[in-house]
């Protein structure tokens, strides 16, 4: 993986800034939580171009949760199969008039 990387492929902090639109301490201390695709040498900052699409392309964990999230909702099986968890825990659906 010994690939030669071109000079615009490589970023500064301002370019990020400027590309992304964020304001330098949003991309700074996002690349520091590591949230950003980016290496910190010595006081500078620089950014593959392509890691920053990527990253740009890509989604976030949350955001894949929140997409997952219902998607079983109209499942008809999940009434007995909720029953069949319950009844193997040994413990009501529903206990002190609340669903637990």
């Amino acid at each position: 993986m010994n690939e030669v990387i071109k000079k615009r492929e490589v970023l500064t902090l301002e370019e990020v800034a400027r590309y992304l639109r964020l304001p330098k301490d949003t991309i700074v201390r996002q690349a520091a939580q590591g949230a950003i695709p980016g290496r910190q040498i010595e006081d500078t900052w620089r950014f593959l171009k392509a890691a920053i699409d990527d990253w740009l392309r890509s989604y976030d964990s949350r955001t894949l949760l929140l997409q997952q999230a219902g998607a079983l909702a109209d499942d008809e099986s999940l009434p007995s199969l909720r029953k069949k968890i319950y009844a193997t825990r040994k413990r009501p659906e529903v206990a002190n008039g609340r669903r637990s």
